[in-house]
C-alpha cells in the first residue's frame, strides 16, 4: 500500500511574500500533500492578526495552484502550540523549511535536529531563489513603517499584501510606529 509523503511548512507569515510561496511552490513538487501552518511565534509582536494570515494565505496559495496546476495539492491552516504536534496529528512525514543563507541554516539545522529526537519528525530543507535570499517578513515591516512609497516591495511581496500594508500604516499599527520610534535613553 501507498504512503502519502505530507509534508507542514510552518511559519508566521507576517506578511507572506514571494519567497514563501517560492518554497510552497518547490515543496509541491516534492510531496504529495502541503500544509500551509499558520501558527504564533510567542517571542515576535504580530502585523497581522490570525485571520488577516490565514485568508491572505488562502487567497495567494490558490493563485499560485490556479498559476501552477501540477503538483501537490496544499491546504492552508492555523494552528497553535507546538509545531511537531501539529504536524504528527496531521500525519505529516517531514517538516518543509526554507534557507535563504548561512544564519537560517545554522538556525534550521539546530530545530531540525530538535525535532527529529523530540518527535521523530524530519526536515526538509529548500534553498531559497535567489531573488528571495534577503527577504525577510521583518525587512517587510521596516520598509513599510520607514518608507514612503511602498511599491518598492512589488519584487517582494504580491500585490494584495502591499495594499494590507498600506492600510496596516495609514492605521498607525503600534508595531510600525514602534518601528519608527527615535530609540529612548536608558
Amino acid at each position: 500500500m501507498a504512503r502519502t509523503h505530507i509534508a507542514v511548512f510552518p511559519g508566521s507569515f507576517d506578511p507572506m511574500t514571494f519567497g514563501h510561496l517560492d518554497v510552497i511552490a518547490r515543496g509541491r513538487r516534492l510531496f504529495d500533500e502541503l500544509i500551509v501552518a499558520i501558527g504564533r511565534n510567542p517571542s515576535k509582536d504580530q502585523l497581522f492578526s490570525p485571520e488577516e494570515r490565514l485568508e491572505t494565505a488562502r487567497v495567494l496559495v490558490a493563485e499560485l495552484v490556479e498559476r501552477e496546476p501540477e503538483g501537490a495539492t496544499v491546504r492552508v491552516e492555523a494552528f497553535h502550540g507546538l509545531t511537531v504536534d501539529f504536524a504528527i496529528n496531521a500525519g505529516a512525514a517531514a517538516l518543509l523549511r526554507g534557507v535563504r543563507n548561512l544564519s537560517d541554516l545554522q538556525y534550521e539545522i539546530q530545530q531540525a535536529v530538535t525535532n527529529r529526537e523530540v518527535a521523530g519528525l524530519e526536515t526538509a530543507f529548500v534553498v531559497a531563489g535567489q531573488s528571495f535570499a534577503y527577504t525577510s517578513s521583518s525587512l517587510i515591516r521596516q520598509i513599510t513603517a520607514l518608507g514612503k512609497d511602498l511599491s518598492v516591495l512589488k519584487t517582494m511581496v504580491p500585490e494584495r499584501v502591499i495594499e494590507m500594508l498600506k492600510a496596516k500604516k495609514a492605521a498607525h499599527h503600534p508595531m510600525l510606529e514602534d518601528l519608527t520610534a527615535p530609540p529612548q535613553d536608558s
